[in-house]
């Protein structure tokens, strides 16, 4: 009787213990989600606030962007320079930093760097809905919007 008693203890037990396994939050699948739409994609430039880019598609130096998911390195380019750094994001916030680009002489009239570089500096959030994703301030307005041709690697 005793050994049952026992048995069944030890049973109880293990049920109990293997039912208080944690399991991820939804707030960490959701940040998950969001950075690996995020990441490891290029990111086509579409528009500066709501004024949108017009590039031709043999242009250098498309305004573009690429999130590096291993070494959180961003690249990419203005329009006329290629641009690089580091980048920090969570669920929703984005973090650029140490930001550096080449300096080339661009001589063309419409050229977007200006405004997208000043853009860049303001980034604090992010979205991202299958191949679009928008780059806000601290506010929640959109600084800049990307499309993404290709599905992620």
């Amino acid at each position: 009787m005793l050994k049952k008693i026992f048995a069944i203890g030890i049973l109880g037990t293990a049920i109990a213990l293997t039912g208080c396994e944690t399991t991820p939050s939804a707030s960490a699948t959701i940040e998950t989600a969001n950075l690996v739409q995020l990441q490891n994609r290029s990111w086509i430039a579409t528009h500066i606030g709501n004024t949108a880019i017009k590039t031709a598609p043999t242009a250098h130096n498309i305004p573009s962007l690429q999130f590096d998911a291993i070494t959180k390195r961003v690249s990419g380019a203005d329009g006329c320079n290629r641009i690089m750094g580091s980048y920090a994001a969570g669920r929703d916030t984005l973090v650029l930093s140490q930001m550096a680009g080449t300096k080339m002489a661009c001589l063309e009239n419409n050229n977007p760097s200006e405004q997208f570089n000043a853009a860049l500096a303001k980034v604090a959030h992010y979205q991202v809905f299958g191949k679009t994703l928008k780059l806000l301030d601290r506010y929640g307005n959109v600084l800049l919007q990307f499309t993404s041709p290709v599905q992620p690697r």
